[in-house]
């Protein structure tokens, strides 16, 4: 485990960022060899997605062979519902991103059997081959900002 302390949310969201970058681009993902990324969801991520969203932008990353697994959705709430995850994700971070829709997977909170829902999103995760990083963040004003990245 590696403990890295910054002094400003800023900062955190960019060392993460670059973090994310830097393995993405060593992976070094193509045709029939796709990184797969689980993320979080929620304000604490939103610097570091602004960070990717900027090197996708300036063509330093790519997330043309990325897979992505978000980890929360709320229960009874429509998809295109503003304050569901899916709305947040595809507002905030994918529809500014070089992502294919079907590389993206997001529970779906209004099945009608929620737990044949994550047996079928427990199935994906294992078709793509598991999770190359997963990012979990936690963020306190008072405190600080915790991100972890488990590879």
């Amino acid at each position: 485990m590696k403990l890295v302390i910054l002094e400003t949310y800023a900062q955190a969201s960019e060392w993460a960022a670059k973090y994310i970058r830097n393995r993405i681009v060593q992976f070094s993902p193509g045709p029939g060899r796709y990184f797969t990324l689980g993320l979080p969801t929620g304000s604490t991520p939103l610097g570091c997605y602004q960070k990717l969203i900027e090197y996708c932008r300036h063509g330093d990353l790519s997330f043309r062979y990325v897979k992505t697994f978000n980890m929360d959705e709320y229960v009874g709430l429509p998809r295109d519902h503003p304050e569901s995850y899916h709305s947040f994700m595809w507002n905030n971070f994918f529809k500014h991103i070089d992502i294919s829709p079907e590389n993206t997977h997001i529970l779906d909170g209004n099945a009608a059997d929620l737990q044949a829902e994550c047996d079928a999103f427990e199935d994906k995760i294992k078709a793509a081959g598991g999770i190359e990083l997963f990012v979990g963040a936690f963020y306190n004003k008072c405190l600080t900002l915790f991100l972890y990245l488990v590879a």
